[in-house]
């Protein structure tokens, strides 16, 4: 008996190890990418700098890719938005389908090639359709939905060309999602608009052997 116990510690002792092993980085090891916004290391960081990586790190997240090297400009406030974004993203009410299909209709409004290219993956992952996918890559409506996609769809949509959200797309949402799962879905779009803004005012890279997918959503010019 005693020699069972003394294998199933070793095992127990050998997957904390491993656990250990698997955990994020040190912050010391952090570097950010970025393009206009210089990548930080850990050298370069102030001490909020610095305590805004070790909250990151020690988040739901597993790595530092996407718009964290220029929150960290306004370490404070990033630290506030990363958190907001880790409860949009894990937490939601949404399905993980709905919720990830809410941030590639926000990625394609963006046209935010780094968050597509970080969700479209996801977003197969939890099961949304490649048809889905490609549709809204090409600025489609995509022809075959499922009800809750229709009224996810119709509402984000709605929402992000005329900035108002008709009756008849407002009572459809609810139906489908509860008042709180609209509200989760504002606050996805929300915050994910925020992402994107970041990424395209840095100019965020992609992977070196990654190609754009998202072509340029034709606008009519503004008068000045």
């Amino acid at each position: 008996m005693s020699r069972r116990i003394a294998i199933v510690v070793v095992v127990v002792s050998g997957a904390a190890l491993a656990a250990v092993s698997a955990q994020a980085p040190s912050a010391r090891d952090v570097r950010f990418a970025g393009d206009r916004f210089k990548p930080l290391t850990y050298a370069d960081m102030t001490p909020a700098q610095r305590t805004f990586v070790e909250h990151l790190l020690a988040g739901e997240r597993s790595g530092t890719g996407g718009p964290f090297n220029v929150y960290a400009r306004s370490p404070e406030t990033g630290d506030l938005a990363q958190q907001i974004g880790a409860r949009v993203r894990f937490h939601s009410s949404l399905p993980n389908r709905l919720n990830e299909m809410a941030i590639l209709l926000t990625a394609r409004a963006w046209t935010a090639q780094y968050e597509w290219y970080a969700h479209k993956r996801l977003a197969l992952q939890a099961g949304l359709s490649q048809p889905i996918v490609d549709a809204i890559a090409a600025g489609r409506r995509p022809a075959a939905m499922q009800p809750d996609e229709q009224a996810l769809y119709d509402f984000q949509t709605e929402l992000l060309e005329t900035k108002q959200v008709g009756d008849a797309a407002f009572r459809a949402a609810v139906a489908a999602f509860g008042e709180r799962g609209v509200v989760d879905l504002l606050y996805n779009i929300g915050y994910y608009q925020l992402v994107s803004m970041a990424l395209n005012v840095d100019r965020y890279p992609l992977p070196p052997d990654v190609k754009p997918e998202l072509a340029p959503i034709a606008r009519t010019p503004s008068r000045r």
